[in-house]
């Protein structure tokens, strides 16, 4: 049997909508599946960061998406006697990847945006209510048999299969790849409120964590009048019933009544930490919500599903058109894997470690908590940026030289004429370079870019070169980077190491 197409996507959620249209970007022969007939359109995911606006503007819909998102206010936590014992906010201007680090959106007309990019993809083919019912594979590529709506069924071939069919992954099924629990479990009630004037003006400005041990909640400012609880529920209580209308403004009942908005969602969850064992099953990944799921508590799940196929798509498309091939494709493609597992472990763990200051119940313990956290700062209590519990990539497709900002994001600036770097240099291989080196002849496959006042104008660049104690960083298509330079004597080893791995 033929193979028509180079990636088959099964879900059209938020990182398989960004996963067509990033592979499609490339030129790729897509064909994305996905059971429902349109976007979901409660509310799930509430918050984003720069990483991810990244990707949109790659993608061609950042400024589109803009419509629907306002910066992520200041989190402040509360502790056992309503005193303020910490806060979580953004990094200061100029922002680093070119975007504010943190904004909340409304998820339902960014999805349609995002399918809207990918319908102008010639090259992608969408198919609505249609489910895959079984996959097989060998040497060549997989055969997913589809199901539509009508009952009709197609076996559809492609060299690649992405499952991002969420956290249910009936793909992740079929390739045996197990779920392992990282040891979270909790009940809760997500309730999501248009609220009006009345009510806003009894709300608090900032987005707040109420680490109380009698119930924790958190609130969050989203856009517009758009305001979200998450609310946890004790032993004993029925998630049910607080999922009804009654019960919703009976836990809404400290905040607000009935008379102050509408309730848009309410749905009770069980908050979990979970990571696919694998992710990769021969020419099945795993992505999304199918291979991890995590607490919310800092906002990152949509974001790691989207970070997910940002470091896939471009593997795969440097194997499917030849740019790495056998071995080296192979180390390209298991890269992936072992880069995004490593990085949501660790990033569940710091979750974890948040929800932990949140959801103490024990009053002592929580009493004791508040007074740790005021020493720790002196007792005035410091900004500390969202963006600094994100890890650095440690593994996979990097330099052997382990360097300051290895596996680090790197940033993007502005130049003299205000474009951002990816406008005027693209999404491949870059080697950026300060004034302080010679810039070396380009080479195929990397463009090389001197960072000097026309194209670093912020000096977002040479801070982040100092910082780290270089004058050079190779940066991959995602933008994390490779490996980093302190002189032209270390240059030509991290380009030799390149090299070596990638071909």
């Amino acid at each position: 049997m033929a193979t028509p197409y180079d990636v088959a996507i099964v879900g059209l959620g938020p990182a398989g909508v960004v996963a067509a249209a990033l592979l499609g970007q490339a030129g790729l022969k897509v064909h994305v599946c996905d059971r429902m007939d349109a976007v979901h359109e409660i509310p799930r995911a509430i918050a984003l960061d720069h990483e991810i606006l990244r990707v949109f503007q790659q993608i061609g819909v950042v400024d589109a998406v803009a419509e629907h998102c306002e910066p992520f206010t200041p989190s402040e936590y509360f502790g056992v006697d309503g005193q303020l014992i910490r806060r979580m906010t953004m990094v200061a201007p100029p922002y680093p990847q070119g975007h504010t680090p943190s904004i909340v959106f409304t998820q339902p007309p960014v999805e349609r945006l995002l399918r809207a990019r990918v319908a102008r993809l010639s090259n992608v083919t969408v198919a609505l209510a249609t489910e895959a019912t079984s996959l097989a594979q060998d040497a060549d590529g997989a055969t997913l048999m589809l199901r539509r709506a009508n009952g009709d069924e197609e076996a559809l071939r492609a060299r690649w299969v992405i499952a991002c069919d969420g956290g249910a992954s009936a793909v992740r099924g079929m390739v045996g790849i197990e779920l392992e629990d990282l040891d979270f479990d909790e009940p809760w009630l997500v309730v999501d409120v248009m609220v009006n004037e009345r009510g806003l003006a009894k709300l608090p400005r900032t987005s707040v964590q109420y680490c109380e041990p009698e119930r924790p909640c958190t609130l969050v400012i989203g856009p517009g009048n758009h305001r979200r609880w998450e609310i946890s529920l004790k032993a004993g209580e029925d998630p049910q019933q607080a999922a009804t209308p009654e019960g919703t403004w009976k836990l809404l009942a400290r905040w607000l009544t009935p008379e102050d908005g509408t309730l848009w969602r309410q749905s009770s969850y069980r908050f979990h930490a979970l990571v696919a064992q694998r992710w990769r099953a021969g020419r099945v990944f795993l992505a999304g919500d199918a291979a991890h799921m995590q607490p919310p508590f800092l906002g990152q799940g949509m974001c790691q599903g989207v970070r997910d196929v940002s470091n896939l798509a471009w593997k795969l498309a440097a194997v499917v058109q030849g740019h790495a091939q056998g071995d080296a494709a192979q180390r390209l493609l298991d890269s992936y894997g072992d880069e995004r597992g490593a990085h949501v472990r660790e990033l569940t763990r710091r979750i974890k470690a948040i929800g932990a200051v949140i959801c103490e119940r024990d009053v002592a313990k929580a009493r004791a908590r508040d007074a740790q956290l005021l020493a720790e700062c002196g007792g005035v209590v410091k900004d500390t940026p969202r963006q600094d519990v994100l890890p650095r990539l440690e593994t996979g497709l990097l330099a052997p030289e382990a360097t300051s900002g290895r596996g680090t994001l790197f940033p993007q600036p502005r130049g003299a004429d205000g474009a951002l770097m990816d406008e005027r240099h693209g999404h491949g291989w870059r080697l950026v370079v300060d004034p302080a080196l010679p810039a070396p002849a380009a080479t195929a496959g990397l463009a090389v870019i001197v960072a000097d006042a026309r194209t670093d104008r912020d000096g977002v660049v040479a801070g982040w070169m100092q910082r780290n104690g270089c004058h050079a960083a190779l940066v991959r298509p995602d933008h994390y980077v490779f490996g980093t330079a302190a002189s032209a004597g270390e240059l030509e080893p991290l380009l030799a190491a390149w090299t070596a791995q990638l071909h």
